[in-house]
């Protein structure tokens, strides 16, 4: 599942045709759905008439079974109301972060998830404490999943270690890679999918890589991995939206301005993204 980033035009007006044409390139790629209104997505930075509308363009591109709207909010209520319109809009599941302006202890998160699960689609917890200051743990993620809350988890913080923790304590809880520079590590870990950043730019050797991964196909997975990591390591920073728009732009795609806070990557890091896609685009990796 792709997290989208969102074309742009010059005006920093929301193309929908291009975002259209966007979903439905991922899907033809070979990549089974996608995850709009991420932190890829901007979603921060959208009128809440463009962030439904982009649910809305997604689920007539590709269908809503293959659309999983992020619903994150800065309270319950809202996160409730986003969840809300993706089932109107006819999306199969959400992705939830905990709360994200308030450090929730653990009965807070409980009534959060509980509160967008009652709109009865599937929830996919997304567990991202560098920005959240909310740590879903594996003893909190297991909570969550005998309540009924949630069905996954994205796990983001690069700590394969939780995986096994994960896979103990809550053995049907599917375990989702949230962070492109640790695919191969969660895969072996058990890992059952990807919400994944890089394949806006490079989206068919992306998918070889994750198949490769989780069907044991080690030799190749390494390969690829190693090809493709100085480009996936740049969704583990801060300006990884600049740089995964900046390689779609290379890649032949539709990448383009982001709105601010976020500016131009620094003259350094735009050269490093230039390098590593150049080096990707002639090893022939698309």
């Amino acid at each position: 599942m792709v997290a989208t980033a969102l074309p742009l035009r010059a005006d920093l007006s929301v193309d929908y045709d291009a975002y259209a044409e966007h979903v439905r390139w991922l899907v033809d790629s070979g990549c089974d759905g996608v995850v709009p209104n991420g932190s890829l997505g901007e979603y921060q930075t959208l009128t809440a008439e463009e962030r439904a509308r982009v649910v809305e363009t997604a689920v007539q591109a590709v269908g809503g079974d293959r659309v999983m709207p992020g619903v994150a909010a800065y309270g319950s209520a809202e996160a409730r109301r986003w969840a809300e319109q993706a089932a109107e809009a006819g999306a199969a599941a959400v992705m939830l972060l905990p709360p994200n302006a308030y450090r929730a202890d653990e009965a807070a998160v409980q009534a959060h998830y509980a509160e967008v699960a009652g709109v009865g689609l599937p929830v996919v917890a997304y567990n991202n404490p560098i920005d959240t200051k909310v740590d879903l743990t594996p003893e909190t993620l297991a909570k969550l999943h005998a309540e009924g809350l949630i069905v996954a988890v994205k796990e983001f913080t690069g700590d394969v270690r939780r995986a096994y923790r994960i896979a103990e304590l809550a053995p049907e809880l599917d375990l989702l890679i949230g962070a492109d520079d640790v695919l191969l590590e969660l895969a072996v870990a058990g890992a059952v999918g990807w919400i994944a950043g890089y394949p806006n730019a490079l989206p068919v050797a992306s998918v070889e890589l994750y198949r490769a991964a989780v069907g044991g196909d080690l030799n190749r997975a390494k390969e690829l991995y190693r090809q493709l990591h100085p480009l996936l390591r740049w969704d583990s920073r801060t300006e990884f939206v600049q740089a995964i728009k900046l390689s779609m732009d290379m890649a032949g795609r539709r990448g383009g301005p982001t709105r601010p806070p976020r500016g131009p990557l620094a003259q350094e890091s735009e050269a490093s993204v230039r390098a590593a896609t150049e080096a990707a685009l002639a090893l022939g990796l698309r």
